[in-house]
């Protein structure tokens, strides 16, 4: 069975002061006068605070450039800039250290965006889609192998899927709800805040159409992708996601599921495999050689590098866009 969906402990503030240099960057100590100090968990947050924000607001990242978010490890002077930051923008579950982190030293500048996102994917602990729609000769056995891979699998059983931003939709309510929660912390600029998000909004359901429209006549309909980042893409374009690895990159298949993964590949008439920024593209590399399909690069959009096919979150969309145009078979 395959999974359909799918940090280190903070240190105290006290410990920072007995070190040198551990003053933060960005956070409180880098907002100029009358600015927001923000610190995002990781880029989508930080992007979205940024375009909502404004000149009002002065935004970092917890996530470090080229930094895998899910593994997030903070130092004293992470644990500092959270300390002092106005506001911390955060994905509950997302990086669980800076959940910690958070609780422990800001609690009341915390704001979790997944409550705006709506989070209403979850993992499932097994996964039959080599097998849709498919006459079993042997059932039982089957039903032994379900068994037994579930049990492996019971670990991760019924996660929170937490990559929302992959649908602009959910990224556009999360601005909204953020302008709202800006506005709280500065009455003054509620107006721009306001405005700000709705030009945002304009823009990612500008993206959401386009994306609506060039994805609507595709010949190939399941997205293997390298980890179980793009449910949420899947569910708002209509297509089937099999992530190869779980909810985090970390989450390795074991032998038999990769063998069930190119099973599904060449019966699905799949012809190409997408590997990811940030992350080892080394099993997805060995699934595509195994059912003789081609790799892409699709961006779950976790952290910006030089790699990235864009700037900002608006290029590297449209960038994916173009990816799957091509990897689909869309016309």
């Amino acid at each position: 069975m395959i999974s359909i969906r799918r940090s280190a402990v903070a240190l105290g503030s006290a410990t920072c002061l007995l070190l040198t240099g551990c003053a933060a960057d960005g956070g409180g100590s880098g907002a100029a006068e009358g600015e927001l100090s923000v610190l995002a968990g990781f880029y989508p947050l930080q992007w979205a605070a940024e375009q909502v924000g404004g000149d009002r607001v002065q935004v970092s990242s917890a996530t470090p450039p080229g930094g895998e978010p899910h593994d997030l490890e903070l130092t004293p002077r992470d644990v500092a800039a959270i300390s002092e930051a106005d506001l911390v923008i955060h994905l509950e579950g997302f990086q669980p250290g800076l959940d910690d982190a958070v609780a422990s030293e800001a609690p009341d500048a915390a704001w979790d965006a997944g409550q705006a996102a709506d989070l209403s994917l979850t993992t499932t602990s097994e996964h039959d889609h080599a097998h849709e729609g498919e006459e079993h000769a042997d059932e039982e056995a089957h039903a032994d192998e379900a068994h037994a891979e579930e049990e492996a699998h019971a670990e991760g059983e019924g996660s929170v899927d937490p990559h929302f931003w992959l649908d602009p939709t959910r990224l556009a309510d999360v601005a909204d709800a953020l302008a709202d929660r800006l506005a709280e912390l500065d009455p003054d600029g509620a107006d721009t805040y306001a405005d700000n998000a709705a030009a945002l909004r304009a823009d990612l359901e500008a993206l959401d159409t386009e994306m609506s429209d060039a994805l609507a006549g595709c010949a190939v309909d399941t997205l293997v992708t390298s980890h179980d980042a793009f449910g949420y893409l899947g569910e708002r374009y209509g297509l089937e996601v099999v992530g190869i690895n779980g909810l985090s990159p970390s989450q390795e298949p074991s032998a038999a599921q990769l063998g069930e993964i190119t099973e599904l590949v060449a019966d699905r008439g799949i012809t190409t495999v997408y590997t990811e920024t940030l992350v080892d593209p080394a099993v997805a590399e060995t699934v595509a050689a195994e059912a003789g399909v081609r790799t892409a690069v699709l961006d779950p959009l976790e952290g910006l590098t030089d790699e990235s096919a864009g700037e900002d979150y608006l290029e590297v969309m449209r960038a994916n866009l173009a990816t799957l145009q091509e990897g689909q078979n869309c016309s």
